[in-house]
């Protein structure tokens, strides 16, 4: 009946979807949601795109993924520069010479790199074998303290001194007066959002939604030739080998009415650790909107249970053996492809699932 079940509207599932009706092939698309998109879903409130899993920026180096999605949508010329709030205290991301101007009241990178350094040299860490150690060694303690501590305790709900290392050994720090949180080349926000895109690639599937694949799962068996499937590995397999771990989020959101601009950027976080809430997000600053209300989303890190969804894999020792294990399982499919964050227990940019996706069709047709 068809060629491709497609488990998931999220963004692999549509890219799948979109090149394999390109081949002539037939697909059918289901999501237990009630809109196509997945996680880069944008609800329209007040004539404003609310980023409502979140906020997506996107961000790449590859000209090729580049030009693939504005080939979709044009995109505008959104640059994400968010800023920190520490008990009132205003800095910006990422670290850069402005950051250090604001704590130290240094101005040349000299002067910044010597500040940082006397901060190392005091406590002296040759070997950090956590997060606290690895963040203090990098940046020093004035930075770690007020700018990454609470932040990241909050946002894995554990101590820092209880974080592996590895977290957080690619930390941006720049020595210019450059706010621009990203240093890839393109950078942007669709206009009129994403679902403008994720419309445009499901517009010759046939699309289910509201559908839980493990409700229907023997009703699905036998409908098309081969599953593309993006959910979670473990709950594919029925968790045989055990449940791996995510962080989660509740987000919770609002119409500001007595005002147009709520807090004057797009991202503000907050690095202190009594703020329930890591940041706050103005959405209507993500297309330079000039509606007279502003639409503001606080966002609170939970522990992930079942019946939340999962976003930030726990990538430790443990996890990804279990994963390990799954992918044995996964890669002894013939008519099952798995594909996405959570198939793949792994954090991606959206340029990378949109690749990986691409990936899997030219490994599925070939020249065919």
């Amino acid at each position: 009946m068809y060629d491709y079940l497609i488990v998931g509207a999220g963004l692999f599932g549509s890219v799948f979807a979109y090149e394999a009706t390109k081949k002539g092939k037939k697909c059918l698309v289901i999501d237990k949601r009630n809109h196509i998109g997945g996680n880069v879903y944008n609800e329209k409130k007040e004539g404003i795109n609310v980023h409502k899993y979140g906020a997506h920026i996107f961000h790449t180096n590859n000209e090729q993924i580049w030009n693939y999605v504005n080939g979709f949508v044009e995109f505008n010329r959104y640059t994400h520069s968010p800023v920190a709030n520490y008990k009132g205290e205003i800095y910006n991301l990422p670290f850069n010479m402005n950051t250090f101007n604001k704590l130290w009241g240094v101005v040349t990178p000299k002067e910044a790199k010597e500040k940082i350094e006397e901060q190392k040299g005091r406590v002296g860490i040759n070997n950090p074998t956590n997060l606290e150690e690895q963040a203090i060694s990098l940046v020093g303690t004035d930075i770690y303290e007020k700018l990454i501590k609470g932040y990241t305790e909050k946002q894995w709900g554990r101590s820092a001194k209880d974080l592996p290392a590895f977290i957080i050994k690619r930390l941006p720090v720049r020595f210019t007066y450059d706010n621009n949180y990203f240093n890839d080349k393109y950078q942007g926000i669709p206009i009129g959002g994403y679902n403008v895109i994720i419309e445009k690639m499901l517009e010759k599937s046939d699309v289910r939604l509201e559908v839980d694949y493990f409700d229907k799962k023997e009703e699905f068996e036998g409908i098309a030739h081969k599953t593309v499937y993006t959910g979670m590995i473990d709950q594919y397999y029925d968790y045989i080998y055990g449940v791996l771990e995510y962080r989660s989020l509740k987000f919770e959101t609002n119409v500001v009415e007595d005002t147009d601009n709520f807090q004057g950027n797009t991202i503000v976080n907050y690095t202190d650790r009594d703020t329930p809430y890591t940041r706050i997000i103005e959405h209507k600053h993500f297309e330079y909107g000039t509606q007279e209300k502003t639409i503001i989303s606080k966002e609170y890190p939970i522990e992930w249970k079942k019946c939340n969804e999962p976003y930030y894999p726990i990538n430790n020792q443990q996890n990804n053996e279990t994963y390990r294990k799954y992918k044995e399982l996964a890669d002894g499919e013939q008519n099952v492809i798995f594909g996405g964050r959570l198939a793949n227990y792994n954090y991606y940019d959206m340029h990378q699932v949109i690749g990986a996706a691409l990936v899997a069709i030219e490994k599925e047709f070939g020249d065919k």
